[in-house]
């Protein structure tokens, strides 16, 4: 014979299961990464949705190349919640390296370029590219490296005072700007979370594919967009080089001024060399920067009789509008581009 327990006439089982049902079910809490600029921030977010906390060190229409760390960074970096930094690598957040000595970061530092295909500042430099890498990612891979490498700490703002390019030795930092390298950034951002939050992987997987496959297709718009455009007047100027991967992968030729450095200034004689290019070349378009203080540009126009073309994001989204994400930055710029020079 089979015997039920029944309490006030239910099965003890029924209401066990109906009051399992009943408990509130403890949500995982997102992890909290944070990213060295805007841009990181916008991909971390979009691969992590609501799985991450992103918090960005340089926030949108700040300027990487110039940092002030604050104490609220430091803090960010100290707490033991915090388990990752993504870093761009390739010399452009190197100031990072002060944050983390000061901070006693105890997570994992993610180079989101590793990967890529460098671009070179000086063609003839015989560096391996893949070297590079390796030692950029050595370089972060563990806090305790930055600890006894007190020579090695970064006063960032003793970098501003180099020539044009010094900050970043021989390699173009900006390699987001080929949707290209994009992904392979997001492959990077989908592992790392992954690794970090296992439970979530399928999802960060799944939006990086999707990711992906819009920046395939954006890539491609770029492409036909820029191949519509006359070979002769696919020529800018901008106010640093934050184009070179961009023009590489797109067709484009770009005139900085100011290298790669933001906050360089270029001497009298480089900037009559660059007015007397865009006259004898004929360059339709200058562009203003969101990073920086654009009167040099506005000079050029004036005594070049070239157009302003508009506004470009190089280093940073907008904080609103179309620009204020990755996708939208890449859309923006090359409409501005397209529209002032064909």
């Amino acid at each position: 014979m089979k015997f039920q327990v029944y309490l006030k006439g239910a099965p003890a089982m029924v209401l066990a299961g109906l009051l399992a049902t009943a408990l509130p079910v403890q949500a995982k809490a997102p992890i909290e990464v944070v990213t060295s600029f805007s841009i990181l921030a916008d991909m971390v977010k979009t691969v992590g949705a609501d799985q991450v906390n992103v918090v960005s060190l340089v926030p949108a229409d700040g300027n990487s190349h110039e940092v002030e760390l604050t104490p609220r960074d430091i803090k960010k970096m100290s707490s033991p919640d915090t388990q990752l930094l993504f870093v761009n690598g390739l010399g452009l957040d190197s100031w990072t390296d002060r944050l983390l000595a000061s901070s006693g970061f105890q997570g994992k530092v993610i180079v989101a370029s590793d990967g890529v295909k460098v671009r070179k500042l000086d063609e003839a430099a015989d560096h391996d590219v893949h070297d590079h890498h390796a030692a950029d990612k050595d370089d972060h891979d563990s806090h305790e490296e930055h600890d006894h490498e007190e020579g090695h700490e970064h006063e960032h703002e003793k970098d501003h005072d180099h020539g044009h390019g010094h900050d970043h030795g021989e390699f173009d930092p900006h390699a987001w700007q080929d949707l290209a390298n994009g992904q392979v950034y997001v492959r990077n951002i989908a592992r790392a979370l992954s690794q970090a939050d296992p439970a979530n992987a399928a999802l960060y997987e799944g939006n990086a594919r999707d990711y992906i496959q819009q920046m395939q297709a954006l890539d491609e718009q770029v492409r036909k967009a820029m191949a519509d455009i006359p070979a002769e007047r696919r020529k800018i100027v901008t106010t640093h080089d934050a184009f070179g991967y961009f023009a590489d992968a797109y067709g484009l030729e770009v005139i900085a001024p100011l290298g790669i450095s933001t906050s360089a200034e270029p001497s009298a004689k480089d900037i009559s060399a660059v007015i007397r290019q865009i006259k004898e070349q004929k360059i339709p378009a200058v562009f203003l920067e969101n990073v920086k203080n654009n009167k040099l540009q506005d000079q050029i126009a004036r005594e070049t009789g070239a157009k302003v073309g508009g506004m470009l994001y190089s280093d940073a989204l907008a904080t609103s509008g179309e620009a204020a994400s990755y996708l939208g930055m890449m859309r923006h710029n090359t409409g501005v581009i397209t529209e002032a020079i064909r």
